[in-house]
């Protein structure tokens, strides 16, 4: 918070002092535009036409993004370029359902103009982009930010939206939420990858990504690497000789814990928008320098993105005693709530009996137990049912009785014990379908990263007997990863192993290293999917040694207070989130706001039935069955955009906090017929009291 403070007064504060000059120095009414102080390196600048190339869509456009992956002209060899594109392209298509039958091209996309009305054209969008790092002088944070400036933007009427990355995504990962919503409504918009980052450290060839995503030798790239493990020559030797063919990545092997600073981030991100855009803008003194004639108290800044992007811009509001941020329009965030017995939450009548949980207190269960849960008889429809082996899970099942962790003797009753331990633990029985395809494509990868970024592990360590690496594709063997694969990584990764063909390894299997998900385990003997790692790190949150103890600080560094300091804000939510669960996040988020603010509260809550976490899963053909049983949230978060921004020049009133009802759009798992307006109601000016989310007493309730 120092930091930050200081940084806003050599901004906005000091440089006045230094902008009062005489006539000849320029307006001595502005203030000098002074670039920030945590900006240590050059700021690379590329100009976008919007026809060969543009800001949104890599030069892709509507169809291209939909299309199948652009090449590289050498595979081997990927220009910045090429991997810029491709990354955009990757980054998009994993936060949207690119079918039109989802909504892709009708309700949303680039062709979707800021009125919400669809074209024929391809939404290119023209501008400059600004990109450079925050750092301290080290290179060990690295935080690589990006300022995107629409040929559109409009002086007269300044607005920034603040695009951070989900996920551990790269730079461009927010591009196709908030920050398509930007581009199209003529606002610079404000990227920051947050310190998770798209960053690599390939141990064995000892090579790193540099902040165009090119990879190079770690001494070639020193302290302009985007991440480079800090293994001194002889542990690095060491290292790959006891575990060779290995990678780290930033997010967990940093070393920093960089969601304590995803707040600090997001405010760094439009402290640089504002630099960038008095730089384009601004009026010029005689010496060639600019003034600042764009501030917080003249441009609309919003606060928004999805998932960890949406956690950090609730942060950065917490943080924000300069007045940075206008307002606040997120989804689905990743927010960890400070305990408070002070607060009830009821779903009905029903008061919920666990909530508030933090990220790692609810993967490290989702871990141990989806796996046994995804073979209850009721859930025997769940879409991606099949990348759950069965036959591990039953082993999984098994392993958990054998550890007193379930009391059933039966598989079956095991089963049904293990989704009933995940709906005591705070998942909606709305969530029940979607567990099997979540533990096949998400909880492991969140539950490995995250325990090494909070335990602050390095690489070394192997936490827990894991590491990351390839593998080879029938055995499992850990193996060298493919060149092209290798160089690809910034484009095609998205920072959490299993990605980009990097692997999660049990170092400890029988046998010898293994993939994780076809080790045996030590204590059992079984395939299991290594319930011996599942139990080290669901133990990180109790136990008492030196890793144990530096998670549990870790993780009391990133609860949030839940005070807004009276900015308007909007959260959307779905309720069949598997990977955010509402009752541990947006839920007890608004409640805890209620309770701090109490009338001087701006927040307003949406809760969307039938919406999860993963749009992009909707219409993926590999889970048949999202299709007929969900709308995408993405809808949402663009309204709940629209209405903030209205809200912030208009004055128009935010509707009250509610829950939207959405109709599924059924038929056929795998051919569910095109989404309509139907579907996707709007966000009521005035709910009914069937709808409306009420808070009196320290009571939060949700209508069923």
């Amino acid at each position: 918070m120092n930091l930050y403070l200081s940084q806003m007064l050599a901004l906005f504060l000091v440089a006045g002092v230094s902008g009062c000059g005489d006539s000849g120095s320029g307006n001595p009414g502005l203030a000098d535009n002074i670039k920030p102080s945590f900006i240590k390196t050059s700021i690379n600048k590329t100009v976008y036409d919007g026809t060969s190339n543009d800001l949104l869509s890599g030069g892709l456009g509507k169809s291209g993004l939909q299309a199948a992956a652009p090449a590289f002209a050498d595979p081997a060899n990927p220009t910045a370029a090429e991997l810029r594109t491709r990354a955009i392209y990757n980054n998009y298509r994993a936060l949207l359902d690119m079918n039109p039958n989802g909504g892709y091209g009708v309700l949303y996309g680039p062709n979707v103009n800021a009125a919400g009305v669809a074209g024929t054209g391809e939404g290119r969008i023209a501008g400059e982009e600004h990109v450079t790092y925050a750092d301290d002088g080290t290179g060990k944070l690295n935080v690589t930010l990006m300022v995107q400036i629409p040929a559109t933007f409009n002086t007269a009427a300044p607005c920034i939206v603040t695009a951070v990355s989900s996920g551990s995504r790269g730079i461009y990962g927010a591009i196709g939420t908030s920050g398509e919503w930007g581009l199209k409504n003529g606002c610079a918009v404000a990227f920051a990858d947050k310190g998770t980052g798209n960053g690599a450290h390939d141990l064995q060839n000892n090579q790193v990504n540099l902040i165009d995503g090119r990879v190079v030798s770690a001494a070639t790239a020193g302290t302009a690497s985007q991440f480079t493990s800090g293994l001194s020559a002889t542990q690095l030797a060491a290292f790959n000789t006891a575990t060779p063919n290995r990678f780290a990545f930033k997010q967990a092997h940093s070393q920093q814990n960089p969601e304590k600073d995803w707040g600090l981030n997001t405010l760094q991100a439009v402290q640089f928008a504002f630099y960038v855009l008095n730089e384009k803008f601004g009026p010029s003194k005689g010496d060639g320098s600019k003034q600042q004639s764009l501030l917080p108290g003249n441009t609309i800044v919003i606060a928004s993105s999805v998932s960890n992007g949406a956690g950090a811009a609730l942060a950065a509001a917490e943080q924000d005693t300069g007045g940075l941020i206008s307002g606040i329009a997120i989804a689905e965030p990743q927010v960890q709530v400070t305990p408070n017995a002070a607060l009830t939450i009821r779903r009905g009548s029903t008061v919920v009996a666990s909530s508030g949980k933090g990220l790692l207190d609810m993967v490290t269960i989702a871990n141990l137990y989806q796996p046994c849960a995804a073979l209850a008889a009721s859930v025997a429809a769940s879409p991606g049912l099949g990348f759950v082996n069965a036959t591990r899970a039953q082993n999984r099942c098994a392993g958990l009785a054998a550890k007193g962790l379930l009391t059933s003797t039966t598989p079956a009753a095991q089963a049904d014990e293990s989704l009933a331990k995940l709906r005591a633990s705070g998942w909606e029985p709305e969530s029940d379908l979607f567990h099997a395809s979540h533990y096949a494509l998400a909880v492991p990868a969140v539950a490995v990263t995250y325990s090494n970024s909070y335990a602050k592990a390095s690489v070394a360590d192997n936490l827990c007997g894991l590491s990351f690496g390839a593998t080879t594709a029938v055995t499992g063997v850990p193996a060298a990863l493919a060149t092209t694969s290798a160089v690809q990584l910034f484009a095609s990764g998205n920072g959490i192993p299993p990605t980009g063909s990097v692997n999660i390894i049990n170092n400890n299997s029988v046998g010898g290293p293994l993939l994780d998900g076809q080790s045996t385990s030590p204590s059992t003997g079984a395939q299991d999917l290594n319930i011996d790692a599942a139990l080290c790190l669901r133990n990180l949150l109790t136990g008492t040694d030196a890793k144990s103890t530096m998670v549990q600080t870790s993780i009391s560094q990133v609860r949030r207070t839940s005070n807004l300091r009276g900015k308007p804000a909007i959260i959307v939510h779905g309720r069949s989130d598997t990977l955010e669960p509402v009752n541990h996040t947006s839920r007890p988020y608004y409640g805890n706001n209620q309770l701090a603010e109490g009338s001087a509260s701006k927040l307003h809550y949406y809760e969307v039935t039938n919406a999860q976490h993963f749009d992009g899963f909707i219409d993926n053909i590999a889970l048949p069955g999202y299709d007929t049983r969900l709308v995408p949230l993405h809808i949402y978060l663009v309204r709940a955009l629209d209405l903030m921004l209205a809200n912030l020049r208009s004055g128009t009133p935010l509707p009250p906090s509610q829950v939207v009802r959405t109709v599924p759009r059924g038929g056929t798992s795998g051919s569910a017929p095109p989404i309509t307006a139907a579907n996707v109601p709007n966000i009521a000016a005035t709910p009914g009291s069937s709808d409306a989310i009420t808070f009196a007493g320290g009571v939060l309730t949700i209508p069923d």
